[in-house]
């Protein structure tokens, strides 16, 4: 088969992904919705009551968490599709189309990694008008850092989906990622907390996990922070190539009835 015809039904999954994705307007409402709230809840209650030593403006400080959780969040969604077309037999109908299995597998993770990036827009626009205005070369590394964001959590979410059939291990599993990574994340408090209230071994693992990292760069980024973990950005690139090629490798045994 030709590398172009490869290409092209990699596309067409990952397209039809898309459409499928449109299709859940009440859901993508809902979404927007709660991820808004997290940040007017959260900033109206705790701005003047967290300490200003470790986070000046509550505000800026979750629009940029936040920023990192629709990526998260979004692409996630992806998982609960494949889980479903594993367990229907669906798959089967994508390996009879006219395309390889490594183009299948390529499209369902390009899909989910699109997803998270239209759906992350919304958010981006929304620290533009409250934390500040990046510069040119800001905005290339925030650009980077969803999309590394978007595809490692697209092929995490697969890879989890498809480490069994049973709906409700499925089910388990993603909602115990979901939250390890929401809740143990600097999303809500910065490095400094997290030092104080976690163990030191524990404390450094939350700030180096996909979540964490992401919303280290985007808080640089936007002007937030003048901090940055030097190795942030290739600390989330090795996540994002570790994990898609740990998808990569599941789904095909999944699919191929192994």
């Amino acid at each position: 088969m030709e590398v172009r015809d490869q290409v092209r039904g990699c596309l067409l999954i990952a397209y039809r992904d898309l459409l499928r994705f449109w299709k859940f307007k009440h859901w993508l409402f809902s979404q927007i919705v709660m991820n808004l709230a997290d940040v007017v809840i959260f900033a109206l209650v705790f701005n003047n009551i967290v300490n200003r030593q470790y986070i000046p403006d509550y505000v800026k400080f979750m629009s940029t968490g936040v920023l990192a959780v629709s990526v998260f969040a979004s692409s996630f969604s992806i998982a609960r599709e494949v889980g479903a077309e594993i367990r229907r037999e669906v798959v089967q109908y994508l390996l009879t189309l006219p395309t390889s299995r490594n183009a299948v597998i390529a499209g369902r993770i390009i899909g989910g990694t699109l997803r998270g990036l239209i759906y992350q827009t919304a958010f981006i626009a929304l620290n533009l008008a409250v934390v500040g205005i990046p510069s040119p070369k800001q905005s290339v590394i925030i650009l980077y850092t969803s999309f590394m964001l978007a595809a490692a959590m697209s092929a995490l979410a697969i890879a989890i989906t498809t480490s069994t059939r049973d709906f409700n291990l499925q089910a388990t599993f993603r909602a115990l990622t979901y939250y390890m990574l929401f809740f143990f994340s600097n999303v809500f408090y910065p490095r400094e907390v997290l030092a104080l209230r976690f163990p030191g071994a524990l404390a450094t693992i939350v700030t180096h996990t996909p979540i964490s990292l992401a919303a280290e760069v985007y808080r640089w980024s936007f002007g937030y922070s003048e901090y940055i973990n030097p190795t942030a950005l290739y600390e989330l690139t090795l996540w994002a190539f570790t994990l898609l090629v740990t998808a990569s490798l599941l789904y095909r045994r999944n699919i191929s009835g192994r």
